[in-house]
């Protein structure tokens, strides 16, 4: 089965799930919308289902060198479409389980950065069906019930293949992620930080046989991703939020000879479609680094369902 297909069947199963939800809920009502109450931060309730189908796109024609000196290079773009299944499991809203699915395709050589959408495999394209992850998110305060944390392990399950464009990191990647938001000027105005720690696990890329594995996907293999971000978000109307957001982002190197760091700005806007259906839409631009790393930007657009 290719990409596409694995694609196609996603978005069917999360329109079932959306109509199943919606003819459900229609006689339900909350003093909040989802968007209000259900942060990132916010656990669901037992029985509660989220389902997040989120894709972006990052695109370049910069780059660092060696050091933080932009250099022009060849566009390449990198698509990068996650899909998150939770729910909720314990009583007191306290724990969710669940899994996450992600799918990549890749261009390099200055081909158009909307060509990733074709999903092809060749000399300067590859995409691929490429991490699993299980995944648990926990409320470890009682009563703060806007602090968690998110902890996932990310399988790479797609080929190793010698002399190939890259495709994702080959590499076990355990990640927690830390959330906190508070809301106040009358419900109004939101701040959201988000603090991640990130062990890449693997081979070093300078042991790897170059005869039979991408040497290029171990360069993140043996490192501790560390990005930090806080969004401030103002809420128009109940269904509606606009935001904007700054990161910062290491890779400590803990063994593979290789280290990076990155800033980046970007807006964002959310809307609650129905009861159940929000849509996000945001854009993020890289505006500094070290050691190879991009300058680009990413398109992101995102269909969550809370039902």
């Amino acid at each position: 089965m290719n990409t596409k297909n694995l694609l196609l069947i996603a978005i069917c199963i999360l329109y079932a799930n959306l109509t199943f939800a919606q003819n459900d809920d229609d006689d339900t009502t909350t003093d909040l919308t989802n968007i209000q109450e259900f942060t990132p931060s916010k656990l669901l309730k037992k029985g509660q289902w989220d389902i997040k189908f989120f894709n972006s796109i990052y695109t370049q024609t910069e780059r660092t060198d060696a050091g933080s000196t932009s250099v022009t290079i060849p566009r390449e773009t990198f698509f990068t479409n996650t899909t998150e299944i939770y729910t909720g499991i314990s009583e007191n809203r306290r724990v969710n389980i669940g899994f996450i699915f992600q799918v990549r395709s890749n261009t390099f050589g200055g081909a158009g950065a909307l060509d990733v959408l074709k999903f092809r495999d060749n000399a300067t394209s590859r995409s691929g069906f490429t991490t699993i992850a299980p995944s648990i998110r926990v409320q470890p305060f009682k009563n703060v019930a806007t602090f968690s944390f998110t902890s996932s392990v990310y399988l790479p399950i797609f080929a190793d293949k010698a002399n190939a464009p890259y495709l994702d990191k080959r590499s076990v990647f355990w990640e927690t992620k830390f959330f906190y938001d508070k809301t106040f000027g009358q419900d109004k105005w939101q701040l959201f930080t988000q603090a991640d720690f990130g062990f890449n696990f693997g081979e070093k890329a300078s042991d790897a046989n170059p005869n039979d594995s991408n040497i290029g996907e171990r360069f993140a293999n043996n490192s501790l991703f560390m990005p930090f971000a806080v969004f401030l978000s103002y809420f128009p109307s109940a269904e509606s939020t606009i935001y904007v957001n700054t990161k910062q982002a290491f890779l400590i190197d803990l063994g593979n000879d290789f280290a990076q760091n990155s800033t980046s700005f970007g807006i964002g806007t959310k809307y609650q479609l129905t009861n159940v259906l929000n849509l996000e839409a945001s854009f993020d631009k890289f505006v500094r680094g070290s050691n190879f790393q991009g300058l680009g930007q990413t398109f992101s657009i995102g269909l969550r369902a809370l039902f």
